[in-house]
């Protein structure tokens, strides 16, 4: 368990739970995991156990993910323009969250990081690190982090690329966390890859 008086001040999470996730064939985000915790949820609990201050944006239609949400008492909005693709969801996330001194973006279908790499990327901008990101095996993963200074540029991104432009803009400055999670790397896109 992370020590909550040590998250990182100022950092929030953010976690991108907005898409259609139309290979999966259901609502991947609700599906449950072999404990019963919904794919999104165990994502943004686990975003907040290592920050305390967490966001997750969702599609105005998906009752049953904002339900789960609201029984885990995670704040969420709802993204109007989540069909335009991620850039409209992150952007509508730091929108909502504008005086944050930087951001740990996660995404809604990568349940399996663990919280002590979350935290190590929002420390990585809480020491003044403009990017930062976990690699394992020498593999960039999820989640990143920003600083606040990136807010105009992160703002601006459109389509479903995410904060990838932003990221190779910037690759010079983003700082590697190397890590032994490969948590980092496993999201779910169809039911095979929920691990039993």
């Amino acid at each position: 368990m992370t020590d909550r008086s040590a998250a990182p001040s100022g950092i929030v999470g953010i976690l991108l739970a907005a898409g259609q996730g139309s290979r999966f064939g259901s609502n991947k985000l609700c599906h449950p995991l072999p404990d019963g915790t919904p794919v999104a949820l165990r994502s943004v609990l686990n975003l907040r156990e290592a920050l305390g201050e967490v966001l997750a944006v969702v599609r105005p239609e998906d009752a049953v993910l904002r339900a789960h949400f609201d029984q885990a008492l995670i704040p969420y909005v709802q993204c109007a323009d989540a069909g335009e693709g991620m850039a409209a969801t992150l952007a509508c996330g730091i929108r909502e969250t504008h005086e944050a001194a930087g951001w740990v973006i996660a995404l809604g279908d990568m349940p399996y990081m663990r919280p002590d790499t979350v935290a190590a990327v929002a420390g990585r901008i809480c020491d003044g690190a403009l990017l930062a990101a976990p690699f394992f095996q020498g593999q960039r993963g999820h989640p990143v982090g920003f600083a606040a200074a990136l807010r105009d540029e992160l703002l601006a991104l459109e389509g479903d690329e995410g904060a990838r432009r932003v990221i190779l803009a910037h690759k010079e400055q983003l700082r590697r966390i190397d890590c032994d999670d490969p948590g980092i790397l496993a999201d779910i896109d169809v039911p095979a890859d929920v691990r039993p």
